[in-house]
């Protein structure tokens, strides 16, 4: 059997091949799906994000982890869309505008999804307008947004005015995450959900629609 772990090393060394199939095996062996996410492809990106601040690695390194860790997500997503439950809630994600960086975001994304909860998934640089319009043809009950520079924060706290001015802040909560994100910053700026990592980030999620979904009208009604 697959040990997870090598997944994990194998992510961190950014060998592709090496680790697709490893995961595709791991699925076939009928591993949980949120194991190969927390054991696999996060313990693995999160060991290269540890050697880069220790100046071990350097970017391409980074680099070159992150495009191992984007294919070994495309072959669970599949499997992630098929876990999916609508019944325990929506949320709708993307980075704030201005920020590229997507390797958190997508990795919040597939936990989530491992979770049950149902995920749209906008991308990169998504605007305030595009945020709204989506949980509210979607019904969601949570806008997770991530930043991953100082630069692009701001637009965080523009999201929630936007929301504000909307009449949708009874309806959604806004969640907030990213390397330069506080939870001081969440509460200067309004938001309601701070995640201090991605594993955390699925999980406040989940208890949130699971606790409140029924409770309140969803947005749009």
């Amino acid at each position: 059997m697959v040990n997870l772990y090598t997944i994990a090393l194998s992510i961190q060394a950014g060998n592709a091949k090496e680790t697709n199939d490893l995961i595709a095996q791991a699925v076939n062996e009928q591993y949980p799906l949120e194991d190969i996410l927390k054991q696999g492809l996060i313990a693995g990106m999160e060991a290269a994000d540890q050697q880069f601040r220790r100046n071990e690695i350097g970017i391409p390194e980074v680099l070159v982890a992150e495009r191992a860790l984007n294919m070994a997500i495309k072959i669970l997503t599949p499997h992630l869309h098929a876990s999916e439950s609508a019944g325990k809630g929506t949320v709708v994600i993307g980075t704030v505008k201005g920020d590229i960086q997507d390797t958190e975001k997508n990795l919040i994304s597939v936990m989530m999804r491992g979770l049950g909860l149902r995920v749209i998934d906008l991308g990169a640089a998504v605007t305030s307008e595009r945020f709204i319009h989506a949980a509210e043809q979607e019904k969601a009950q949570i806008i997770a947004c991530t930043a991953a520079r100082t630069t692009t924060m701001p637009q965080m706290k523009t999201l929630v005015q936007a929301v504000n001015s909307a009449g949708l802040r009874n309806q959604v909560k806004i969640m907030v995450s990213g390397d330069p994100v506080t939870e001081r910053y969440c509460e200067v700026i309004g938001a309601d959900l701070y995640a201090p990592d991605v594993i955390s980030a699925a999980e406040i999620a989940e208890a949130h629609c699971t606790h409140n979904l029924g409770t309140k009208e969803p947005v749009g009604v």
